[in-house]
């Protein structure tokens, strides 16, 4: 155990180096850019539902509210 807990320590300790940071950024990167155009349509097709989702409660609400309205004025 003492000699894993050495290693885990000195990568630690690596990965704390500013050039070791900016060399790890660097390599990742590309690597998220291609992740996040894969997700750019899923990203929009979720906010349009959620407005859809938004505007059909919103409907909702109105008709609900209208029609306690008429029905406190026809009673």
């Amino acid at each position: 155990m003492m000699l894993r807990e050495k290693i885990i320590e000195q990568c630690l300790q690596a990965m704390k180096r500013d050039d070791v940071k900016k060399e790890l950024k660097q390599m990742f990167h590309p690597v998220i850019d291609m992740i996040m155009q894969e997700i750019y349509p899923y990203i929009y097709l979720s906010v349009v539902f959620v407005m859809i989702s938004f505007l059909m409660t919103l409907g909702i609400f109105v008709l609900l509210m209208r029609t306690a309205y008429f029905k406190q004025f026809s009673s």
